[in-house]
């Protein structure tokens, strides 16, 4: 048993580091609670032998049961773990193997064996040769250019007012008399005010600004930030026009139109309580 832990070591080392590579551009292993295999959850402990492995080899693993946002948002962030049962009548046989979003396989471990009766022990045994495969690997999770370009868009921006009202033309000085020493020299230039070129624009008053917020498009909806800038909270959009889901101080709530106003509601002790936000879009 030994000897053919060590010849596996061996052959799978420099696979293992060849496949790394490919493994870096996804942030997540999923691990399902019930493998397709078996008929029960979590059948002879094969879901928590298996999460526990990943993530002592550095990899950033779930259940399919609690996905982080972004997964949630993007399935294609993590690779789905799957649990092949090869076992015989005198033999348990499995195989780890990873799916992309698309279900196309992207890593098959090697088969892992083991020859003793009791499932519980023969599994965990089998599951922990075939980790083998993911030894040696270093995995370190590394952003597509298009994942660090969202990352860029969704940094809140500085918000400015400088600009917001245009500045009215300086005030033309009055001339004065020039005169010469002798009469017959003397000139004048007029002191009457020049009309002024300066076109008044409607809503040329700064609006009150206190309490605004800013609506900043990001995946699957908008943060809100205020002049600060700060991310005051995130918007989720639904099915629905003008209703968006709301995580607002670790409190769920609903922002909807009503009235020509957005009104944030929420749960506050044991009653639903409103709340008008000032938000631009």
């Amino acid at each position: 048993m030994k000897l053919r832990l060590l010849i596996l070591t061996v052959f799978t080392v420099g696979l293992s580091m060849q496949m790394s590579a490919q493994l870096n551009k996804y942030k997540y292993i999923i691990v399902p609670k019930q493998f397709d295999a078996f008929k029960s959850p979590n059948r002879h402990q094969t879901s928590t032998i298996i999460k526990h492995l990943f993530t002592k080899n550095g990899f950033n693993v779930v259940y399919d049961d609690a996905l982080p946002v972004d997964l949630a948002n993007n399935r294609c962030l993590g690779l789905l773990a799957d649990l092949e049962d090869n076992s015989s009548l005198f033999a348990t046989k499995v195989v780890i193997v990873l799916k992309d979003c698309q279900l196309n396989e992207i890593f098959r471990s090697i088969e892992g064996r083991s020859k003793i009766k009791e499932f519980r022990t023969a599994y965990r045994e089998a599951v922990n040769e075939s980790f083998i495969s993911f030894e040696e690997m270093n995995y370190v999770y590394t952003p597509s250019k298009d994942e660090q370009k969202k990352t860029t868009d969704q940094q809140p921006v500085t918000v400015s007012f400088k600009n917001d009202v245009k500045q009215l033309e300086e005030k033309p000085k009055e001339h004065v008399i020039v005169q010469e020493a002798t009469p017959e020299n003397q000139t004048y230039k007029s002191v009457e005010p020049k009309e002024s070129s300066y076109v008044k624009t409607e809503n040329a008053e700064v609006p009150s600004q206190k309490g605004l917020l800013y609506a900043q498009p990001i995946e699957n909806g908008y943060q809100l930030v205020d002049s600060t800038p700060k991310v005051v909270m995130k918007l989720m959009k639904t099915s629905v026009e003008n209703i968006f889901l709301v995580n607002h101080d670790g409190r769920n709530g609903m922002l909807t139109m009503q009235d020509g106003k957005w009104i944030l509601e929420y749960a506050d002790g044991g009653g639903k309580k409103p709340k008008e936000l000032n938000i631009k879009f």
